[in-house]
């Protein structure tokens, strides 16, 4: 008799247990499928929508139509974005919020920009090295004759220095072929005033070098008398020609110009 009292209580128990777990259930479903969302929906925009991506002002113009507010929160560096694009928004699509709620908004600034290096006086090579450090692309390179800087030594960039460029900008260079040296003829210069030896010299694209100066009773003053190099020899344009010029001579009407 006690062991069926006992299992009839058993079973009772096991009743009112399943009872209890199926009202806390059932409660559950009740507050969050329909008491919840009556109260957050009530008077309400249900979603979110996305406007990542889009122009500020369209994004701003999507929020009011669905009753909510656009904030432009912040303006952040991005190297994929144009400059004015949301990138970014909170609360994140989709997210069910109170009608009028703020939308907070990161726009892009676009990519960040570099600043060009100095590359004047450097070779290509390092040029190349120090504009990928930073960020930057070698160009094209040409070459020009240059007389103030060596050869294989950049003299020209196309972006001038501590200018602001995007990432990935290319600098284009101008490299040194260093003084090209061109042959001349020397001018005969014997029996010629110093002044004209001069013109000559500049003409040939010489240069009047030392002058030393010799008693002479044949010849009027500053007349040259000498050269060297001699005349008729090739040399180097810039190259100096060294004169041997009269420092005492007679009248003119009795110069007499030797022959050579």
């Amino acid at each position: 008799m006690a062991r069926k009292y006992f299992h009839l209580f058993s079973s009772l128990k096991s009743k009112k247990l399943l009872y209890t777990l199926g009202s806390l259930i059932g409660l559950f479903i009740l507050f969050n499928y329909i008491v919840l969302p009556i109260y957050v929906n009530h008077g309400s925009t249900l979603y979110v929508p996305r406007v990542i991506g889009l122009p500020m002002q369209n994004a701003m113009a999507v929020l009011d139509s669905a009753g909510l507010e656009g904030v432009e929160a912040e303006t952040r560096a991005d190297p994929v974005q144009p400059p004015g694009t949301v990138i970014s928004q909170n609360p994140l699509p989709q997210s069910v919020v109170k009608s009028g709620r703020r939308i907070y908004l990161t726009v892009s600034g676009g990519d960040v920009l570099l600043p060009v290096p100095l590359l004047r006086g450097r070779s290509s090579r390092e040029a190349g090295f120090t504009l990928e450090r930073v960020g930057l692309k070698l160009g094209s390179v040409s070459y020009a004759v240059s007389d103030a800087y060596p050869e294989n030594t950049i003299i020209e960039q196309s972006m001038p220095p501590g200018s602001h460029v995007a990432r990935g900008s290319s600098v284009n260079i101008v490299v040194s072929r260093g003084f090209v040296v061109e042959e001349t003829i020397i001018p005969s210069l014997i029996g010629r005033t110093t002044t004209e030896a001069g013109k000559l010299l500049v003409e040939a694209g010489l240069k009047l070098g030392i002058i030393t100066y010799q008693p002479s009773f044949d010849l009027l003053p500053n007349t040259v008398v000498d050269q060297f190099p001699r005349a008729g020899e090739a040399a180097k344009r810039g190259q100096t020609v060294d004169l041997f010029v009269v420092q005492v001579g007679k009248p003119a009407e009795e110069i007499q110009v030797p022959k050579r």
